[in-house]
């Protein structure tokens, strides 16, 4: 199979769908894969890494969707990008129809066969390529809440961990997913206070077995999402519903409980975000303010760390790229 590997064009998108290595796989297993020059270099992986693995290095992305009957990419298919699809070829890639159903009714006017990595299904009923970039947000809405709470970035000015004398900032995290524990496992590990609220007690279960009572549970409601939001600092919305689009959990009418200058991390903006308030964001311009708190709604959170991001999503996409993609051409 001719596979083709374009570097990404979403707003800095710094992922590569698959490492040098990977592509060393796919050759010798007898597939011819193409790579546009610089596509993983962001992530840490030059030109010569691809070709030593074997690649074919194409200049442009016209040139590298051209060559491709299956094109393994990271993100959705940017406008731009749109033209450069074809009836006869297979992408494989994130796509998150529901909250873009613009681009779902393109692919099938146009009939490109396209399989979302954030479907692909382990025998467990897990999703076995989104869970690694579900673990890598988790971290980073922490990591970026607690940047954003400073004074100097336009928030409250409180430190997470807090110190000796000075009690701790929040967390209160709405989903007890990859997202919602990775997210507070960091808030724990900073010494945060930690409240994790899911509308299923597994959840709950699992995540208080692996965390102890570091952090407290309690089943979501909106009636409790009201009770803890007074004296929380950091909103993290880690809710998924696979398939559809996330349900809102915060409204406006609900922000007015929150103190001034708290931070809202949307981690669910893929699917349309869990808040009513939430609009997709960039890493450019990351946040918005609203009514008086800031807002981070970037969709392509692991866009920013490439290397970890790159490394552990092509791991993924290479398990199931034969039973996913090759076992049905």
């Amino acid at each position: 199979m001719r596979i083709g590997i374009p570097k990404e064009v979403k707003n800095n998108e710094y992922r590569v769908a698959l490492t040098p290595d990977a592509v060393a796989d796919l050759v010798r297993q007898g597939h011819e894969v193409a790579v546009q020059l610089a596509a993983g270099t962001d992530a840490g992986f030059s030109a010569g890494d691809y070709e030593q693995a074997g690649a074919k290095l194409l200049l442009d992305a016209r040139s590298v969707y051209n060559f491709a009957e299956l094109i393994i990419k990271v993100k959705e298919p940017q406008p731009e990008e749109y033209a450069l699809l074809r009836s006869d070829q297979t992408l494989f890639c994130f796509l998150h129809l529901a909250a873009n159903p613009s681009l779902e009714n393109f692919l099938k006017v146009h009939r490109v066969r396209y399989i979302p990595f954030e479907q692909v299904r382990d025998t467990q009923g897990g999703l076995p390529i989104l869970a690694p970039m579900s673990e890598i947000a988790g971290r980073l809405a922490i990591q970026v809440g607690a940047h954003w709470l400073e004074k100097e970035q336009g928030g409250a000015g409180i430190l997470l961990g807090g110190i000796a004398g000075v009690e701790p900032g929040k967390v209160l995290i709405i989903g007890a997913g990859n997202v919602g524990t990775q997210a507070a496992m960091m808030a724990v590990g900073m010494g945060a206070r930690v409240v994790m609220l899911d509308r299923h007690r597994a959840a709950l279960q699992r995540a208080q077995q692996l965390l102890g009572f570091r952090v407290e549970t309690c089943m979501a409601s909106s009636e409790v999402i009201r009770r803890h939001l007074p004296d929380t600092d950091l909103v993290v919305g880690a809710v998924l519903v696979p398939g559809q689009p996330a349900p809102k959990v915060i409204s406006r009418a609900d922000l007015e409980l929150l103190r001034p200058g708290r931070v809202l991390v949307d981690v669910a903006i893929d699917e349309g975000g869990c808040f009513e308030t939430s609009e997709p964001t960039t890493h450019d311009e990351p946040v918005f303010e609203l009514d008086g708190h800031l807002h981070y709604c970037v969709a392509n959170m692991p866009g920013i760390v490439p290397q970890t991001a790159s490394k552990a999503l092509s791991a993924m996409v290479m398990r199931y790229l034969p039973e996913t993609v090759f076992a049905a051409a």
